[in-house]
Formats: C-alpha cells, sequence, structure tokens
C-alpha cells in the first residue's frame, strides 16, 4: 500500500513539474518579435522607432514614387530602347490595370509603411519621460509621426481618388482609412472628405508637438516649416485657398529658405544636394543607407561615353524655357545618345538627376540624390495660384509671388495681371519649377487639363510617340 502511495506521489509531483514546464513554455514570448509595451519604454526607443519611420519615408520617395506619374502623362517619350519600362502607364494600354508594379507597389509601399506610423502614434504615449530634455524629443517623434502620417493619406487619396470637390467631397469615394493596426482588418474606402479631414486632423495634432523645431535648410525629419509646406500643398488640393496661403507664406516669410538666383546655385542643388532651397529632404549616406533613384533618365555608359536613356523629354516641354532663364540648363542637358546602335549627337534629356557624386557606391553614377520632400518654389507656387484663386488683395499679392521666383530663375517680371492670364502664367511656373519632380500628371488632374500627347520633334527615328496605344 505504501509503495502504491509513493508511486501516486511520484506520478503528481512528475505531472505537476510537467504542467509547470508547459506553462513556461507557453509564456515564451517570440524571438523575432516584441510585444508593443515591450517596445515603447524609453525614449531611446523612441528615437529608434523614429529612425525606421524616417527609413521607411527615405523608400517611398523617387523612383516609381515619382517618375510613374511623368511617363503617364504628356511631357516624355520612350526612346527605342526603354525595354517596356514603365511601359504600362506611358501607353495607357489595355494592361494599365490595378495590378501594374507601378501602382501595386505604391499603394502597397504606403500602407505597408502606414502600419508601422500608427504603431508609432499608439505606442510613443505608453512612454514617461523623465526629463524636460527627453520630453522635448518624444514630441519631436510624436509630431513627426502625425506628420508621416497626414503626408502617406496626402499622397494616396490624390493617386487614387478623385479630386477634392467640395459640392462632391462628401460622397465621392476615397480611399481606406486605416488608424490603427489590425491585419484582420478589411476596411472599405471612406470618402473622399473623411480623408481629407484626417489629414488635417494629424497635421493639427502635429503642430504643437514641432513647434520647438521650426526648421533649417536640408532638414531631414519633419519640422514644424515641412509640416506648414505639407499643409499648404494639402490646402491648395481641398481648395481652401486663405489656408493654402497663409501656409505657404508662413514658410516664406520666415526667411530661412531663400530662392536660388544664379545657374550656379540651381546646379548646386541638383547636383550636389545644397540645401538653400530645401525645407525637407531625405537623408541619404552611401553606401549603406541609400534609397529610390530617379534613373530613367540618363542611362550613361562609361564604355564609350554616351547615353541610352528610357525616357527624353520632347522638345516642347524644353522650348518652354528661355534662353536666360537659368533652370533650363540645370534641368536639361544636351547629350550623345547611343540608339539601337546608331548615334544621335545632342539629345536633350532630363538632367535633374545626374547623382550626387558624394553618393556614388562606385567609378560613375548611381544617380542618387538626397529626396527632396518639399523645396519653397513649391510654396511660391501654392501662394500664388491661392492668392489667385482667392481674389482681391491676396491676387495682388499672387502677383508678387510669380514674379519673386520668375525673377530669381532669370525671367522678367510681369506687370497688371490679373484673372485668367494670371492664372495662366502661375500654372506655366509651376509646370516649368517642378517639370519631372512632384508628377505633374496629379498637376494636371488637379487641375481638370487636358493631355495633349506629341511627338518629340527630336530625331523621330529614335523615340516613341506617345501614347504608344493611342497612336
Amino acid at each position: 500500500m505504501m509503495k502504491k502511495i509513493v508511486s501516486y506521489i511520484i506520478l503528481v509531483a512528475g505531472f505537476t513539474v510537467l504542467l509547470s514546464s508547459c506553462k513556461k513554455e507557453l509564456e515564451l514570448k517570440p524571438y523575432s518579435a516584441i510585444e508593443l509595451g515591450e517596445s515603447f519604454k524609453t525614449v531611446n526607443d523612441a528615437k529608434a522607432w523614429d529612425n525606421g519611420l524616417s527609413a521607411s519615408l527615405r523608400s517611398r520617395v523617387y523612383g516609381i514614387y515619382t517618375y510613374s506619374q511623368d511617363v503617364q502623362a504628356d511631357q516624355l517619350n520612350a526612346t527605342l530602347e526603354y525595354g517596356n519600362r514603365n511601359g504600362n502607364p506611358h501607353r495607357w494600354g489595355t494592361s494599365f490595370l490595378a495590378d501594374d508594379y507601378t501602382i501595386r507597389d505604391t499603394w502597397s509601399g504606403y500602407y505597408f509603411m502606414m502600419k508601422n506610423v500608427n504603431t508609432a502614434i499608439a505606442g510613443y504615449p505608453l512612454i514617461t519621460a523623465a526629463t524636460p530634455a527627453e520630453q522635448a524629443a518624444l514630441d519631436k517623434y510624436r509630431g513627426s509621426a502625425y506628420a508621416m502620417r497626414a503626408y502617406l493619406y496626402s499622397e494616396l487619396i490624390i493617386r487614387f481618388a478623385k479630386a477634392y470637390e467640395p459640392a462632391t467631397a462628401t460622397t465621392d469615394p476615397g480611399v481606406p482609412l486605416v488608424l490603427t493596426y489590425n491585419p484582420n482588418d478589411r476596411p472599405g474606402r471612406a470618402t473622399v472628405k473623411e480623408v481629407y479631414d484626417q489629414i488635417i486632423s494629424d497635421i493639427t495634432a502635429a503642430t504643437p508637438l514641432l513647434t520647438a523645431t521650426p526648421g533649417t535648410q536640408g532638414a531631414t525629419t519633419f519640422t514644424l516649416h515641412a509640416l506648414k509646406a505639407l499643409e499648404a500643398r494639402v490646402r491648395l488640393n481641398m481648395q481652401d485657398w486663405t489656408g493654402a496661403k497663409a501656409a505657404a507664406d508662413a514658410v516664406i516669410g520666415s526667411g530661412t529658405y531663400p530662392l536660388y538666383s544664379t545657374q550656379a546655385g540651381l546646379t548646386s542643388m541638383w547636383v550636389n544636394d545644397a540645401n538653400q532651397e530645401t525645407i525637407m529632404r531625405s537623408l541619404f549616406i552611401a553606401p549603406a543607407e541609400l534609397g529610390n533613384a530617379n534613373n530613367i533618365y540618363l542611362g550613361f555608359q562609361p564604355a564609350n561615353n554616351k547615353f541610352i536613356p528610357d525616357y527624353v523629354p520632347s522638345q516642347w516641354v524644353v522650348d518652354k524655357y528661355a534662353a536666360t532663364d537659368i533652370r533650363k540648363n540645370v534641368y536639361f542637358a544636351q547629350k550623345p545618345l547611343l540608339i539601337q546602335g546608331v548615334d544621335y549627337p545632342n539629345i536633350w534629356v532630363v538632367n535633374k538627376f545626374p547623382g550626387n557624386p558624394a553618393l556614388f557606391t562606385g567609378a560613375n553614377t548611381n544617380y542618387m540624390h538626397s529626396a527632396r520632400i518639399f523645396r519653397v518654389a513649391e510654396l511660391y507656387l501654392i501662394s500664388a495660384e491661392a492668392g489667385a484663386r482667392a481674389g482681391g488683395a491676396a491676387a495682388t499679392d499672387a502677383l508678387v509671388k510669380l514674379n519673386e521666383l520668375r525673377t530669381k530663375r532669370g525671367l522678367i517680371g510681369l506687370v497688371g495681371l490679373t484673372g485668367q492670364p494670371l492664372m495662366d502664367e502661375i500654372k506655366e511656373e509651376r509646370f516649368k519649377s517642378l517639370e519631372n519632380e512632384i508628377g505633374l500628371f496629379l498637376d494636371q488632374i488637379l487641375q481638370k487639363l487636358n493631355l495633349t500627347f506629341h511627338h518629340s520633334h527630336q530625331p523621330l527615328g529614335a523615340f516613341r510617340r506617345v501614347p504608344v496605344a493611342l497612336r
């Protein structure tokens, strides 16, 4: 009997140990991930998250996020060497569908980053700062996260929804609003107004958190000036003329970002990433911390010092720039092309992204630049357009802002323009200032402009008309 009792005790004890062991195994945390509460304990944790989000943003500017819109518009022609790269948006053919990588990867890229931004916004309040300096840093990280979410939605809504129309924005379908991370959610599309309301809400939330970080030339994270630049862009798209002009003028009036007035100065920005006009850029460091490149315009061949670009500007685009315009020979250059074995000398190519030598990882260009997210020239144009549309005293100042930009670029000031003639000149200047930079195809949609497809009028044997499908 005693032997049975002892055996029973041993069995129970063993079973208890086994259960305890299993419980410990079940309580183990995964080696490859950490819980939200574990990820947001200190301000150093917040700094790590902020660095990670900045790296994510770096991967969502330039490349297909920029040039796929321009090849879809009417200012570029594919060369016979383009190899169907970005072919669907350029052709506008029946194969240009939602699964095209220029659409699919842009959509998923923004929403994938949104997941981490939402996690940061939820996690930062879990951290208690130990000192005023830590609180200031934490405020900046929180403000930057709200600003990033506003930026991501501002890009999604102009790419994947109708332009904002005050009369129909409450019913027009926008994009899904995802504000918390839940992999099981399958959200439908919010309305255009709901999305823009969320963007403005995030900008409003970020503003007091970034007040202590007003802005410096070439900032690599969100500042108050960068936030104002974003607000100006968004409010212009919302047809909030007063709000757009006020936000743009706040940055211009700071005097922090003077316009370049010489070709050498402008070249320093587009070759060496000089920052005089740059409100915010992505931080690129060779060789490990690089991002996307606008690499479809040159195709330099070091073996023969010739160029094989995918796309070249239509001649009418180059002809828009006067001989005195300091932008012409910075944004464009005449190069020797080799197209399907045939030499074509002195062909105009887009030279806005030749590559910064400081970011080369070899003997020749990799077309890398520290991507400019906001620069002050755009704000002059926003102020001018919003003022012209608002009318009254704002329209008078619109001509002032337009002339400030024109004269800095080597053009003469305009006199006495009002109404539609003033708007026409502002649109013309916007095209010339932001060509191949922020997606002029989206501009044309927002402004309800017609697309007029052109032959290159450079040697026709080397290029395709755009779009190919509409020949």
